[in-house]
């Protein structure tokens, strides 16, 4: 009882920790797939910013807040100081009046600093070159000014034309159509390499080590499970882990991202992954068969036109190169093996049928003979007949087997018929070496095989390669399938045996 207790527990316990392994390696997976994907969607975000920064700006402007120093973003100096005057023009409007001089003052300077605007494009810098034609084309429709923008923005600021359309309205229009259009503008700080400076290193760095640390870890392991790899060889083995390590085309990290995501069983890329590799060898099949039947014809059509032919025809072993690795003629081993198959094996089991022809043959031409005519009246005649038709055929059939046999034991015999073959080989040779027998012959071989890559390769090139492929998978799945069947069907018996 005791040890019908403790074996099932000790076999249960390996299992338990088995399964306990597995489970907290694909845990492990799965965080590393999490932080990894963090780690893409920051370094996307990172790379859309500048680009995007118009609409984070106008929707998000507190995140651009605390990403501007990141990307060494700050506010435009002209820009700012235009829309500061802006503000510092509505506050003196709301206390002294759109009349006052204070506010002409202001007016004059808006006016000034519009014209410093457009002559000097703060936008460039930035890649806005096209904002600022919005905000001119803007103002001169606003103000009418088909010519200048410069006169557009000198007639938008004056009191005449704001105390005419009314300065509630105008200034409504500029925080709502031009206000956007220039705060948006900003200055990047650049680098002494002639670059932006971007900052995104110092939040991609901890990712980076925690990736590097991983992959070295990884690589160790690799290394100790196959010792005759060398460390580089343990890298490479997940070479795909080396795009998280870059500073650099941030963007190839989701090629590791979507395999992580894979191993660790959150993304199923198996349909995919194969609709990948059929594309791939649907589109290179029909080329490397091209190549390789091509390649082949074009051997063969080389050693005929260089004579190895007449070389092989005349058994020349001096010039003929051949390359022996058993010192034995195949030829002549596999034809011994078919004499003796046929002589000792399959001889003996249609003799019968071999008599029976005979007999057939030998009372057809006893009923043919004349004489057997004249006597076919006498009694017991067909009897007789049948017997010796049958005796005849038994008897040939008998000593024919006993001839063949005794020609395949006595030595002389075979002697005598391996020279017959001999000879005719050789005599079929050497007429076949005639020169115009041996032209004739190379041109009709090549002619053959030209016509065979005109016709049987075209046919390999228009052979639907995703049929052939569908056909493989099918085969595929009949192979991996037919061993389950065999192993249910032996249970099955087993269980009905028992």
């Amino acid at each position: 009882m005791l040890y019908s207790k403790s074996v099932p527990y000790l076999i249960e316990k390996p299992m338990a920790n088995v399964k306990l392994l597995t489970k907290r390696n694909i845990w492990f997976e799965r965080l590393m797939a999490i932080i990894a994907s963090v780690n893409l969607c920051l370094a996307l975000f990172d790379l859309s910013y500048v680009p995007w920064r118009d609409f984070y700006i106008r929707h998000f402007p507190q995140m651009t807040q605390i990403y501007d120093p990141i990307k060494s973003i700050e506010p435009h100096r002209e820009t700012e100081n235009y829309l500061e005057t802006v503000d510092e023009l509505t506050e003196q409007v709301s206390q002294t009046g759109l009349q006052s001089p204070q506010v002409a003052k202001k007016l004059e300077e808006l006016s000034r600093l519009s014209t410093e605007m457009i002559n000097s494009n703060p936008f460039a810098a930035a890649n806005k070159s096209g904002t600022l034609e919005k905000i001119k084309n803007r103002m001169r429709n606003r103000v009418g000014a088909k010519s200048s923008s410069k006169q557009a923005f000198s007639v938008f600021w004056s009191q005449a034309y704001l105390s005419k359309r009314g300065w509630n309205q105008e200034i409504d229009f500029f925080d709502e159509r031009i206000r956007p259009l220039i705060i948006v503008n900003y200055y990047r700080s650049i680098g002494e390499n002639g670059e932006f400076l971007d900052k995104f290193w110092r939040i991609d760095l901890p990712f980076v080590i925690l990736f590097g640390v991983e992959l070295l870890a990884r690589s160790f392991y690799i290394k100790r499970q196959h010792p005759g790899f060398s460390f580089f060889n343990a890298i490479f083995w997940r070479w795909y882990d080396l795009f998280l390590l870059l500073p650099f085309w941030r963007s190839l990290r989701i090629i590791p991202v979507v395999i992580r995501l894979d191993h660790a069983q959150i993304l199923n890329l198996h349909p995919l992954r194969q609709q990948i590799h059929q594309g791939i060898i649907a589109n290179f099949a029909e080329e490397i068969t091209e190549i390789v039947v091509v390649r082949v014809i074009n051997q063969i059509q080389g050693s005929i036109q260089r004579g190895e032919l007449k070389h092989w025809l005349s058994q020349n072993e001096n010039v003929r190169s051949y390359i022996d690795i058993n010192n034995i003629n195949e030829v002549e081993a596999i034809g011994a093996i078919l004499v003796k198959t046929i002589v000792y094996q399959v001889l003996p089991k249609i003799q019968p049928e071999v008599a029976a022809v005979l007999r057939h043959n030998i009372e057809s031409i006893i009923r043919q003979a004349p004489i057997y005519r004249n006597l076919q009246s006498l009694p017991g005649l067909n009897a007789m007949q049948t017997q010796l038709s049958e005796q005849l055929a038994t008897q040939i059939t008998t000593h024919l087997y006993s001839a063949v046999v005794s020609a395949t034991e006595d030595p002389v015999g075979a002697k005598l018929s391996s020279q017959l073959v001999q000879r005719f080989s050789e005599a079929l040779g050497t007429q076949m070496q005639e020169k115009h027998v041996l032209l004739e012959i190379q041109n009709l071989l090549i002619d053959f095989l030209e016509e065979i890559k005109l016709n049987y390769v075209q046919r390999l090139s228009q052979e639907d390669m995703w049929k052939v492929l569908e056909q493989t998978k099918q085969l595929r799945t009949q192979l991996s399938v037919q061993p389950v069947l065999d192993k249910n069907s032996t249970v099955l018996m087993r269980r009905e045996r028992s």
